[in-house]
């Protein structure tokens, strides 16, 4: 009987955050389906759910401002889809395409970890950050949806056929990657303060 008092506890915009995660881990399965089968529609139609966590990630927040219903529970489920769809799922997806390398993986865990510890950082300071009306007036660093912008570059580059190979040493650095990289660093900075929507 537990579950049921916790889906009846489920509100509208919980369902869009839900539906935010559910995205992220479709886009990590198709971006295996690519790894296995070699084909980059698969890895097209995960940038394609990333782009729809983006959407819904936008949406759940207002509604659940709208409705009246935002709430901790809220917050800690949204931070928890984000890091699937806007960390986990644009790391598997580049990786999956071809970032690959010893240096690519670290950057790409680098750049996940990052996003993690961005979401933490959040989700403890906003509080501190809210005003009268509990509304968070800009972020520290930037929001981790904006992992979208390393995923396109690195589309567009699946695109065209080139990540930007060069070889270090025994090992190969991808170009493609260092967006990622850039994108991390951009998460975890005090000092950017970003204005909130």
């Amino acid at each position: 009987m537990r579950h049921l008092s916790l889906i009846r506890s489920f509100h509208f915009a919980d369902v869009l955050t839900l539906a935010n995660g559910g995205c992220g881990m479709g886009a990590v399965m198709l971006s295996v389906m690519h790894a296995r089968d070699d084909r980059v529609l698969w890895l097209y139609l995960a940038t394609v759910l990333v782009v729809a966590a983006l959407v819904l990630d936008f949406f759940d927040g207002r509604v659940a401002r709208w409705r009246q219903t935002h709430s901790l529970f809220g917050r800690e489920l949204d931070s928890l889809a984000d890091i699937v769809s806007f960390g986990v799922a644009p790391a598997t997806i580049a990786f999956a395409a071809g970032l690959d390398s010893a240096p690519d993986a670290a950057i790409l865990v680098f750049f996940m970890l990052c996003g993690l510890s961005r979401l933490a950082r959040y989700n403890v300071s906003a509080a501190g950050l809210a005003d009268d009306e509990g509304k968070v007036a800009y972020f520290e660093g930037t929001p981790i949806p904006t992992s979208i912008v390393p995923l396109l570059c690195l589309i567009a580059g699946v695109a065209a056929d080139t990540l930007g190979a060069i070889p270090i040493g025994g090992t190969t650095l991808h170009l493609l990657v260092l967006p990622f990289a850039v994108s991390g660093c951009l998460m975890v900075s005090k000092t950017l303060r970003v204005p909130k929507p």
